[in-house]
């Protein structure tokens, strides 16, 4: 592959990326070829000793999801940031989509925890204090209906306590959103040094 072809392909690939971030990759790979020209090699050793320019362009385009999931924090772009990543390579499917999807499921029910605990004390303030009203409506333990002043504070009690819980679990799932980003950059990391070694 000529110099022409290589930067053709990898211009392709580069498509979705901004065109000043395109532009910038692309003089960089302008400028291996020309002082590997300087050197003495020809095209088609370079386009080698480069490596495959679609594998090139995916890497930035991985890299570009993941930098703009850091920049812009949301669901769609963290969980386009984890798929973009895995479509690196079977090794990142079982170390990067397997451990997202555990820790995805660990928030999930630890949101589910907290939302239940938050509504059951909200449901028996509601059933404490319509217990005299409608009797055969509103079940109640016993001991609410004899004590009805500490069953209040006790609703209060288990919805303030959700409410703790649901705090704690929203920073929780911050700080896994930036463990994430983390672990991803580190995985392209690894990926392009290991790509670098194999072509020198």
């Amino acid at each position: 592959m000529n110099r022409e072809e290589f930067l053709k392909k990898l211009s392709e690939g580069l498509n979705k990326l901004p065109d000043k971030e395109k532009k910038d990759i692309i003089y960089d790979y302008e400028e291996h070829f020309d002082i590997a020209l300087q050197e003495g090699k020809n095209q088609e050793e370079v386009s080698v000793s480069l490596g495959d320019p679609n594998v090139i362009a995916r890497e930035f385009s991985v890299s570009y999801i993941i930098n703009r999931a850091e920049e812009n924090r949301s669901t769609g772009n963290i969980f386009r940031a984890v798929f973009a990543t895995v479509s690196l390579g079977f090794f990142n499917l079982i170390f990067v989509l397997g451990p997202f999807i555990g820790l995805i499921g660990v928030l999930i029910g630890l949101f589910a925890a907290s939302a239940a605990l938050t509504i059951s004390g909200v449901l028996l303030l509601v059933a404490i204090l319509l217990y005299p009203i409608l009797p055969w409506f509103v079940s109640v333990p016993h001991i609410m209906i004899s004590q009805p002043i500490g069953g209040v504070f006790l609703s209060i009690g288990i919805f303030s306590l959700g409410l703790l819980f649901l705090i704690g679990v929203s920073y929780l799932a911050i700080g896994t959103y930036k463990i994430t980003i983390k672990y991803l950059k580190f995985n392209i990391r690894i990926i392009t040094d290991r790509r670098v070694k194999n072509e020198h």
